[in-house]
């Protein structure tokens, strides 16, 4: 059985893709600047271009490791959970049905 995510999950998704896409046109941007200014033997230039490609690769390796984490880390929960729905079903069915009728009184009141 395979969980389907919600609309929450759905959201964090999307916006983890669109904060994946707009790191990825920056790291082609500043690596376009660097190809271009390859040419330009003037030494504050060359620099500024060799300080720009570590940075660039740093930050790669960075977001790299911290997306794995993060990953790792919401698979195992989601993991756990699926555990213990499967280990206590009929006690998942009692705190689904408890907070099934904690939302459903707070709709009411409005």
């Amino acid at each position: 059985m395979t969980m389907q995510p919600t609309g929450g999950q759905r959201e964090s998704e999307a916006s983890t893709d669109q904060l994946k896409d707009d790191l990825r046109h920056l790291s082609q941007t500043v690596e376009e600047l660097v190809k271009a200014t390859a040419d330009d033997s003037r030494g504050h230039i060359t620099e500024a271009r060799e300080r720009a490609q570590q940075r660039l690769s740093e930050t790669r390796a960075k977001l790299e490791a911290r997306g794995e984490k993060f990953y790792e880390s919401a698979r195992d929960q989601m993991d756990c959970c699926d555990r213990y729905v499967r280990d206590n079903p009929w006690t998942s069915i009692g705190i689904g049905a408890g907070v099934g009728v904690v939302i459903g009184l707070l709709i009411g009141r409005r």
